[in-house]
């Protein structure tokens, strides 16, 4: 009986990875695919950065409406809502005859992946314990991790029969998914319980999600959280003028671009399960930070020395690797300096995150229209900024720790 529940809880755990493993496909492979869509309907890359920041604005702005949504009717009927909606997203950037279509994909395919994401993960805490609890949200993990590293290369491959088939298949897994989710998929948050907690939760009031980043900025991890805006800003600018950035530079085609983003978001990978961990023990994540940041700025530095594929593959992994190291150490970093308010401070991280991924983009193609080579070194003049700042803040932080024991001392 025993081994039954743990395979009911499995199963939908294996099922609601699937659908994030698909999202994230999704998402990956328009990567290598943007430009080439740009090209045939002569549309610049300007309008290429705000296609991806439309994309993460939206998830910006949803994602906390669909997690309150989400308590309230429950976590079934937001996972497929968001499988469907995702789908008629790739179907229209399949079928887009002119760019105000793939504007309204790129709208929709953010709006309704912002419904699964979150939805899943509140699934995962529904159904397990608090010891399994962190086997499962690894699980979702690992799925949207690979999901987001094959997405771009297998995007790139099947562009080479068709520009529009990559998103054909996105669209068709997603509605498939979501067919499954229905059949399959138990409620794991029923009505009486969602009935129960409301009544808890009755009378409490949301604040802005403007408002409390700006008080989040004057309080003693705000200047964590604006470090979590410049590596977001950093890595939103790398990656979404990449392509563009590659296709005019070199005239690499859909499949060299997705492979060249599947070997580094592999590398990235490697780097986050088997690195990152070793160097915060043996140094500290203070040390971490500040290494990482250095390194993405020589990445992005380097990126404008390439002279060919092999070239491109190195100094592209250079930026991969330190953003890999920066991300996960500057987490731990701020959750040992959130304490009990873990919840509220990792939310706030995301918000911060999602506005760099949507600020960072829409300067990249704005500086590209400039001169091609502008993004790589505004990102690292900006990665620079962020360490000068972090040795400052360190200083000062180290500062306040000595003259707190001194006056500890005397009393």
């Amino acid at each position: 009986m025993n081994g039954s529940v743990i395979g009911q809880k499995k199963v939908p755990l294996i099922i609601l990875s699937i659908n994030l493993f698909i999202v994230m496909i999704g998402i990956g492979l328009v990567i290598p695919i943007l430009p080439f869509y740009m090209e045939a309907f002569g549309a610049d890359a300007k309008t290429l950065g705000l296609l991806v920041a439309v994309f993460s604005f939206m998830q910006f702005l949803f994602a906390p409406l669909w997690g309150r949504l989400s308590d309230k009717i429950g976590r079934k009927p937001l996972i497929t809502i968001g499988l469907f909606g995702f789908a008629l997203a790739e179907f229209i950037f399949a079928y887009a005859n002119g760019i105000t279509m793939l504007f309204i994909s790129r709208i929709l395919a953010g709006t309704f992946g912002s419904a699964l994401m979150p939805t899943a993960m509140a699934y995962v805490s529904d159904v397990t314990s608090s010891e399994k609890r962190g086997q499962g949200m690894g699980m979702m993990g690992a799925a949207m991790g690979l999901g987001i590293v094959v997405g771009p290369g297998i995007g790139g491959w099947l562009a080479e029969f068709s520009l529009s088939l990559p998103f054909l298949v996105a669209g068709i897994a997603a509605t498939i998914a979501g067919f499954i989710s229905i059949a399959v998929l138990p409620e794991s948050y029923p009505k009486e319980k969602r009935e129960e907690d409301g009544k808890l939760l009755a009378g409490q009031k949301f604040e802005n999600q403007f408002v409390v980043m700006f008080k989040a900025i004057k309080s003693p991890i705000g200047f964590l959280l604006l470090l979590v805006f410049i590596m977001s800003f950093g890595l939103a600018n790398f990656q979404s003028i990449f392509s563009y950035y590659t296709m005019t530079r070199f005239d690499y085609n859909p499949s060299e671009i997705g492979l060249i983003i599947l070997v580094v978001g592999l590398v990235g990978t490697i780097v986050q399960g088997g690195v990152v961990g070793r160097l915060t023990r043996k140094f500290g994540e203070e040390r971490v930070v500040t290494g990482a940041l250095l390194l993405s700025a020589i990445g992005f530095v380097s990126m404008t020395f390439a002279i060919g594929l092999t070239t491109v593959m190195i100094t592209t992994c250079i930026f991969f690797t330190g953003v890999s190291l920066l991300r996960p150490a500057l987490n731990a970093f701020i959750s040992k300096l959130a304490g009990a308010k873990q919840g509220l401070v990792m939310g706030l991280n995301n918000s911060f995150l999602s506005l760099g991924n949507v600020a960072g983009p829409i300067l990249a193609g704005l500086l590209f229209e400039i001169n091609i080579h502008i993004p790589y070194l505004f990102g690292a003049a900006i990665m620079l900024f962020g360490l000068i700042f972090t040795k400052l803040w360190l200083a000062k932080k180290q500062g306040n720790r000595v003259y707190d024991n001194l006056n500890r001392g005397q009393e």
